[in-house]
């Protein structure tokens, strides 16, 4: 039996009169009641009684009925699913969040539009720092991630940089230049002085642009707190909480003043030297998953606001 036998069926048990079926199916009488007779015969069953004017179902074709109508549900449900999957609106797809970027509106804004566009992808987040984000890239524990690595630096995957953005200076409240105006700018050279929470480890792109950013400043940041010369913030809040605790500051990106801590302070950077906060989305060259090629998209229509 096959499917076209289904729909001859379905066609004779809706209008009730095999000519009329014929008729809606665009065939002769005579093959439609040949190919009836030929599905009872398969099933060893009765599905209609003959009338004078059509037919009739039996309990048995009531039954056939439903199961037939089902069956031709799911193959068109079947077929929707495939259609929706090769065009990147069904699947999975987990993305890598470095944890500064969700700070900047870009990022909930992609999110926000991949998801009205895509309801039907399950969509994971998961927050990593830049270079762990790009091992399991690597590893392939992601699909695709948001970092903040300059595109040269990741090698082997595919990079999009999406914007760049100006880096300010988290301070102490009771930090001497933590006093003036909330819109007055001060010189990186200015904190050659102090002792810099850095974000990450070295190879990171915060880490990297601000030790890059002081170097052409004119002076070798002093990194750590005051018992030691090594200590690195594993995440932004617990750098942000070694700021409020008065251990030292941090250049930060930009966006990160909409989170408000107690005790810190934003501060703009003035002059050409100041460290800037690159965002990029990494993705495996190559990678055949329509999903993800849906994902990158909606990324970079949302990125072109902000360039």
């Amino acid at each position: 039996m096959e499917l076209r036998h289904l729909r001859y069926f379905i066609a004779v048990a809706e209008e009730g009169h095999i000519t009329r079926a014929a008729e809606r199916l665009g065939m002769q009488q005579p093959p439609l009641s040949q190919q009836i007779k030929a599905i009872e015969r398969e099933l060893d069953v009765q599905l209609f009684r003959r009338k004078a004017r059509g037919v009739e179902m039996t309990d048995a074709g009531r039954a056939f009925l439903q199961e037939a109508r089902a069956t031709l549900g799911h193959l068109d449900r079947l077929a929707e699913t495939t259609r929706r999957a090769a065009r990147g609106e069904q699947g999975r797809l987990c993305v890598g969040v470095t944890s500064t970027a969700p700070f900047h509106p870009l990022v909930p804004r992609a999110i926000r539009a991949f998801r009205d566009a895509c309801p039907m992808v399950a969509l994971t987040l998961e927050e990593c720092l830049s270079n762990e984000s790009i091992e399991r890239l690597r590893d392939e524990r992601l699909d695709v991630a948001f970092i903040r690595i300059s595109p040269a630096s990741p090698g082997e995957l595919a990079v999009v940089p999406l914007l760049e953005e100006a880096m300010v200076v988290a301070l102490p409240s009771r930090h001497p230049l933590a006093q003036g105006q909330a819109d007055s700018a001060i010189s990186l050279r200015s904190l050659a002085g102090e002792t810099f929470i850095l974000y990450g480890p070295p190879g990171t792109g915060m880490y990297d642009a601000t030790i890059a950013a002081c170097h052409a400043a004119g002076f070798n940041p002093r990194v750590g707190n005051l018992a030691a010369s090594t200590q690195q913030a594993p995440r932004i809040a617990s750098t942000l909480s070694l700021v409020s605790a008065g251990l030292g500051i941090s250049c930060v990106p930009a966006s990160l003043q909409r989170l408000i801590i107690d005790g810190v302070v934003y501060r703009s950077l003035a002059g050409a030297d100041c460290p800037r906060a690159l965002l990029s989305l990494a993705s495996r060259p190559g990678d055949p998953s329509a999903v993800v090629k849906q994902f990158i998209g909606a990324v970079r229509k949302a990125a072109k606001d902000f360039s």
